[in-house]
Formats: C-alpha cells, structure tokens, sequence
C-alpha cells in the first residue's frame, strides 16, 4: 500500500498545478437539475461522473460467460496494469475506459471469428480501479479504494476523523482547516473545509470522485513555504530571524529566470488569502526593510513581470498545494522512496 502510495503521489505532485478553479459543466440545464435534486446532507454531483457511466479500470476483477456454453464460463478476471484482459481466443483486449456493455462488445468483436453470433456475459466481481487518496492531519492515511459513492465529510470520517492533540491538558485539533484543499484533475476545488466541518454547511459536502486528492494541512507545523522561481523551491523551517530576502537565501537564491522586482507573500486562508507584495530590490538597496515572516507564509517568487497579487495568487496556491502533498510524502514515505 505505502508503494502504491508513494507512486501515485509523486506522479501527481509533477503532474501539473492545481489551479483553484473548478471546471464548468458542459450542460447548465442538468447542473441545475443536480442542484434541485441534490439531498440536504451533501452538495450537487457533478452531470459527468462515474456513477452515471461506470468504466472498467486496472485492477478491477470481472466475470466472462459465454451464453449456451457453460463449460466456458471463466470467473476471476483482474484487468491488467495495462488495462487489457483475455477471455478465450479473444487476447490482450483493451477494456480499461470502458462500460460493460463496451467491454462486452469488444469481446465478441474478437470472438466472432472462431463463435457463430458469440453472446458475452461479463458481470462485475471486485470493484479496485476506482480510488481516491486523503493525507495530512487525519487518524488513517492513505489511497483508498471508492466502492460506492461517498461525500467528502464521509471520506473523512472513514478515515477516522480529524486528528486531535493534547495542549495545555485540553484536546485540540491538528488539522489547519483554512490550508485544507481537495483538487480534482489537476484542479483545488472552491472548498471551504472550515465552514463545512465547523459550520456544517452541507453544499460544499462534494461527492468524491475516482483520483480525488484530499489534504488536510497540519495546524502545529512551525513552517514557511519558498516557491517559485527559487533554485530550491521548498518548505522551511521557522526561525527567529526569518525574513524574505533570507528565506530566499536559505532556497539558494533566485533562478534565472526570476522576476525579483516583486515577492509575492501570501498569510492566512485559501478562501480568505491576505498579499503582501515585498520589492526585493529596494530591501537589497537599504531602501526598505527586509519584511519578517510569520509561521506557514507563503513566499512565491513569479518568473514573470505581474501587476497585481491577483495575477499570480492562484499560480502561488496551486505551487504551495503540489509542494504540500510531496513534502508529506518525502517527509512520511522517506524509507520506502530511497534506496
């Protein structure tokens, strides 16, 4: 499990950014269909999901019959990691992304030269290809397999809750609720964990989908994030001292390619960010004061001239929400990832 982790999650914090942006559904009239429809515990579904066009993957077990031939029946089939199965004479065919009935159909495609008219029966036995992953600050980490349909707040309590701590003989959580984020295709999504786990405000209960990413930041850390056109993008660790220009310095300086003549300082929540844009240049000249970090800043450095924080303040989220999850995974998965 801990190897499948580790891979899955390295390949998603190379993948791509995740942008703070949700994609828009191709057909409004089913979106508000959804909206109307939605129960009062969770948020609308999406139109396009997997509960309404279920596709075989990798990993999944199904069942072949052959109508009229009994003898053929071949029970236990697990798609292989290349998405493609064999039944009879019908070899390595490619049903990953497929329905059943697409499956079935390719099957006796296959089949038809050696079968008159071959009826295929594939019935699903294991359900394994569909998985989503919840990290940080929650009692059972890990990739998940998605057997049936679940909310987010469901996802969180199968995952043994939020994790509580002892300060000062009272139990607190250890969750930071406002760096909180769940991205979906390469996206964060416009969720808001504290209003939905302290306020129970059910519309931003999403339903989870196959390959959703789940973080839930740590409240205790005493860090700062360096990212950007850094030579060593990364988190770092708080010190008495720690100030933009050497917090740069402490990330070997900026690249090439950087655009020193504005550091983009990002403090507080996603939903709620507060910028502060700091002119390293002036700070180099003794023009003005270096600007003193606080616990969990974000220090982005573009690698492109901008006007306003608003320009790149979601290029900052979506590098802070990659560096966060390969920071777990290198912090946690370190015996595991190196020789």
């Amino acid at each position: 499990m801990k190897r499948v982790l580790s891979v899955l999650l390295l390949t998603l914090c190379a993948a791509g950014a995740l942008s703070g942006q949700t994609a828009k559904p191709a057909v409004p009239e089913q979106a508000a269909a959804a909206m109307a429809a939605a129960p009062g515990n969770k948020a609308a579904g999406s139109p396009v999901s997997w509960r309404n066009r279920f596709e075989l993957g990798s990993g999944d077990v199904i069942n072949f019959a052959l109508f009229g031939r009994p003898e053929l029946d071949r029970p236990g089939f697990r798609i292989a990691p290349d998405g493609t199965v064999s039944y009879l004479q019908a070899q390595n065919i490619k049903v990953a992304g497929l329905t059943i009935d697409e499956a079935r159909h390719a099957v006796e495609t296959a089949l038809a030269a050696h079968f008159r008219s071959p009826r295929v029966i594939i019935t699903p036995q294991e359900v394994a290809s569909k998985r989503f992953t919840i990290l940080g600050k929650v009692v059972n980490r890990g990739v998940v397999t998605l057997e049936r349909p679940i909310t987010l707040v469901e996802a969180i309590a199968n995952a043994g809750g939020l994790e509580t701590g002892l300060f000062e003989q009272n139990t607190i959580e250890l969750a930071d609720l406002d760096r909180s984020f769940i991205s979906r295709g390469g996206r964060r999504l416009p969720v808001d964990f504290r209003r939905l786990l302290h306020e129970g405000v059910m519309s931003l209960n999403i339903e989870i989908e196959p390959n959703d990413f789940i973080y839930i930041a740590s409240n205790i850390s005493n860090d700062y994030y360096v990212l950007g056109a850094v030579v060593s993008p990364g988190v770092q660790g708080l010190t008495p001292d720690a100030s933009v220009v050497a917090a740069i310095t402490r990330r070997s300086g900026f690249t090439e390619r950087a655009w020193t003549d504005r550091v983009l300082v990002i403090r507080g929540s996603f939903n709620q960010p507060k910028t502060i844009i700091i002119n390293v240049k002036n700070i180099l000249a003794a023009k003005e004061k270096d600007f003193k970090l606080e616990p969990k800043d974000i220090v982005y450095i573009a690698d492109r001239p901008w006007v306003t924080a608003e320009e790149i303040l979601q290029a900052a989220l979506s590098a802070f929400a990659s560096s966060a999850a390969s920071s777990w995974v290198n912090l946690n998965l370190n015996p595991i990832t190196t020789p």
